[in-house]
């Protein structure tokens, strides 16, 4: 394809718009001599009855015969015609397999179904062996072309077909395979051992749901128990569908599994499916997850909250990232930051500040909730510092010095600003609404 643009691109800087070599080294008129070479560029040719001589005399060339696939969706009738007589005589089971990939890219034009159909009937006379080739070739169009031909034509067993859609990375041929495996699956025992122990094992989330949805028509519903803790929620909503399809509830196996915060073989799939099927009196489950040992798991437990509605999100972002203002009990709140971007405290639309908030990590201490109002970094893994504040980035090592005996106390030494009465640190104010006080209202009053 790029061989036939490069051979049409116009050398613009000439008095006559033509390719560069048509200037230099034109072809003769006489096309008999020509070398394999001077022949390629006849077959991509401005000039119609050009390339029609060059198709017919390119039989003594094979290496030509990719040009000729592409010649057979020309626009002119008369070099179509006769590429697609050449195609026909040259084309068998052998030479099908270097040339599929450009067959089935020219197939996607107007006049190049030819092609696509042409090879269906090669391969149709080949023999099974032929087959392997393009099941195993590194284009997926070509495997999705050979798997589709193999499933027409009931080439594969249910196992093979099974087989390729563990083993494929391609999810076209991976939906294709494990359909067809399951379709044409008859009701032996063996025959389902054999098609759902790949599927079930199959790296890919869709490959693996559907050998899980097969566990329903085998009768097998314990089997498919061990999903529902899936790390793809496709496969989840699989295994949940099986267990209630046979008069089973997967709520309380969940809940008996997140019972242990501690349990370090948690899977994170089990916390998240707690919040799937469960409802929000299974908050209580989910919120000890929030200190466990995996990050996996915690990050599971702060999506099941979300999922059932139970943390706040009224915060408010600048296109940056940059924390701007929160909504927290029908009212609009502004942050209040250092230079740095730390949250350092609240402004209301009543010119009350809130500097001394305390951040927790997401749930109050049961015998301490003195914040006001929540705050955002619990969610992103910050750290607090002596002073109570939660902040972005890794913890800083505590040193200790003689200038600084103590680190606590030396962390809370405000910095000095050049208003004597302002907010510790350099502040920044981004107003939520027009009523909120502007930067000089921002200090406290005595």
């Amino acid at each position: 394809m790029c061989w036939t643009r490069g051979v049409r691109e116009v050398a613009w800087y000439r008095s006559q718009l033509l390719p560069e070599w048509e200037h230099t080294d034109p072809l003769p008129a006489d096309l008999t001599q020509l070398d394999e070479s001077r022949l390629a560029l006849a077959l991509c040719h401005r000039d119609g009855r050009i390339r029609e001589a060059a198709v017919r005399r390119s039989a003594r060339y094979p290496g030509l015969l990719p040009l000729i696939v592409i010649r057979c969706a020309d626009w002119a009738e008369p070099v179509r015609e006769r590429a697609r007589k050449r195609l026909r005589e040259a084309l068998d089971a052998g030479t099908a397999v270097d040339l599929a990939p450009l067959i089935l890219l020219v197939g996607r034009r107007d006049r190049g179904i030819f092609g696509t159909e042409l090879l269906e009937e090669v391969l149709g006379r080949a023999p099974r062996g032929r087959l392997a080739a393009f099941l195993a070739h590194p284009d997926r169009t070509v495997r999705r072309f050979g798997y589709r031909l193999a499933v027409e034509r009931r080439l594969l067993r249910p196992a093979e077909l099974a087989r390729a859609a563990a083993r494929d990375q391609d999810t076209v041929v991976q939906d294709l395979c494990a359909t067809a495996a399951l379709t044409s699956l008859r009701d032996e025992e063996g025959a389902w051992d054999e098609v759902l122990a790949p599927l079930l094992s199959a790296r890919g989330p869709r490959t693996r749901s559907a050998g899980v949805t097969a566990l329903r028509r085998a009768g097998r519903p314990k089997q498919a128990e061990p999903f529902l803790a899936d790390r793809s929620a496709l496969v989840r909503a699989c295994a949940r569908y099986v267990v209630r399809q046979h008069g089973g509830d997967p709520a309380p196996w969940y809940r008996k599994r997140c019972a242990a915060p501690d349990d370090p073989g948690l899977p994170p799939g089990a916390v998240i499916g707690l919040a799937e099927c469960g409802n929000r009196a299974d908050a209580g489950l989910l919120w000890p997850l929030l200190a466990h040992p995996a990050a996996g798991v915690r990050a599971r437990a702060v999506a099941g909250l979300r999922a059932l509605d139970l943390v706040d999100t009224g915060f408010i972002r600048e296109p940056g990232g940059t924390l701007h203002s929160m909504t927290f009990g029908g009212k609009s709140y502004s942050y209040l930051t250092d230079a740095t971007g730390n949250v350092l405290g609240l402004v209301d639309s009543v010119r009350q500040a809130h500097p001394h908030l305390r951040l927790r990590p997401h749930r109050p201490a049961p015998h301490h909730p003195t914040e006001v109002v929540p705050q955002p970094y619990r969610y992103a893994g910050a750290y607090a510092d002596p002073t109570g504040l939660h902040k972005r980035g890794p913890a800083p090592t505590t040193r200790t010095s003689a200038a600084s005996p103590n680190p606590t106390r030396a962390a809370r030494k405000p910095i000095p600003t050049s208003t004597p009465r302002a907010i510790p640190s350099t502040t920044v104010i981004r107003p939520a609404c027009s009523q909120l006080p502007t930067l000089s209202a921002l200090s406290l009053a005595p």
